[in-house]
């Protein structure tokens, strides 16, 4: 199943948010944007990571649907004092301002979504790939 805004953003819009997770193949797949909030759906390979970022003026929720990893959080990109391993229904709360980064530490694919309160992407953005997400130069940290 191939997920997109495009045609949902801005508009009511009913999903079946763990199906469409579990499904979900690409790295990073928007799924919806309005003027306050995103959602985006996740695939995360073995070894792989989100990728140490920080939001600013930006909240965001992470429910992990299927996989495990490991959850570090801090004030600084150097200062991660902040950590937890993170399974199956685990849901992880990052403040605004927040630097953070999900590591997939099992042997599947870790398959989340992300609401950030706030947009963060760019409507109807796909990253087929965490190598795509990072030759984005619309990407920021």
């Amino acid at each position: 199943m191939k997920l997109s805004d495009e045609m949902n953003g801005k508009k009511p819009y009913v999903v079946n948010i763990e199906e469409a997770t579990v499904q979900n193949d690409t790295y990073r797949t928007t799924i919806w944007t309005g003027d306050k909030l995103q959602a985006t759906v996740m695939s995360i390979q073995p070894k792989d990571d989100i990728g140490l970022e920080v939001h600013h003026g930006i909240d965001q929720f992470i429910r992990i649907e299927e996989g495990q990893g490991l959850c570090k959080m801090g004030p600084t990109e150097d200062n991660l004092d902040f950590e937890q391993i993170v399974k199956d229904d685990d849901a992880v709360f990052v403040p605004a301002n927040m630097w953070h980064n999900i590591m997939n530490t099992g042997d599947k694919p870790l398959k989340l979504y992300t609401i950030y309160a706030g947009p963060d992407h760019i409507p109807g953005t796909v990253h087929e790939t965490h190598a795509d997400a990072q030759n984005d130069p619309n990407e920021q940290e």
